[in-house]
């Protein structure tokens, strides 16, 4: 498996929380964690399996959360802490992530994801068990009317395209092409 994306969970974390001061919003502490997962899940489906983010995500009874992350930011305040500068191409698909589920609540976000199984089948192992990576690529990575009827976008739904120029100075979207995954 390739190395994540990312150096730290924090870094992301911080983002988010930076974003959603930047909208003016205050960002909870477990609409963060729904976000890191999101973020996670549609990395790794966009992006062949790579993980986003160096941290496992457990089923919590509130849903997915990572519990470093979760630990740190709990009591509503950001911590002081140094954080590397995230890469330009990271920092737009967490724009997308952010731009497509940042509007939601934090408990709209925590019912959405403990229907999926990924969480759901984990949770049934027992209080706090891992999130395999492998079933969250596995879901996410495979549209179904099902899915959709439940509200769960397909990546390209979610990441937005790139805008760059034509020869000619035209724009033009473009988007990173993904790997469909083999059918069983």
């Amino acid at each position: 498996m390739k190395q994540p994306a990312v150096e730290s969970t924090f870094d992301v974390a911080q983002w988010f929380y930076d974003t959603a001061l930047n909208d003016n919003e205050y960002l909870q502490p477990l609409k963060m964690q729904r976000l890191l997962f999101l973020s996670q899940a549609y990395f790794a489906v966009a992006n062949n399996g790579q993980m986003l983010l160096p941290s496992v995500f457990i089923a919590d009874d509130s849903g997915p959360i990572e519990p470093n992350v979760y630990r740190v930011f709990e009591h509503d305040n950001k911590p002081y802490m140094e954080h590397a500068a995230i890469p330009e191409d990271i920092r737009l698909f967490l724009d997308s992530i952010w731009r497509h589920f940042g509007s939601h609540s934090g408990e709209y976000l925590s019912k959405f994801l403990r229907g999926h199984p990924p969480y759901f089948e984990a949770r049934e192992e027992g209080k706090r068990s891992v999130i395999s990576h492998e079933s969250i690529i596995e879901y996410y990575s495979s549209p179904t009317k099902a899915k959709a009827a439940n509200g769960v976008p397909a990546v390209e739904q979610v990441l937005r395209p790139r805008v760059m120029r034509s020869h000619t100075g035209k724009p033009v979207s473009v988007k990173q092409w993904v790997l469909k995954p083999k059918k069983k």
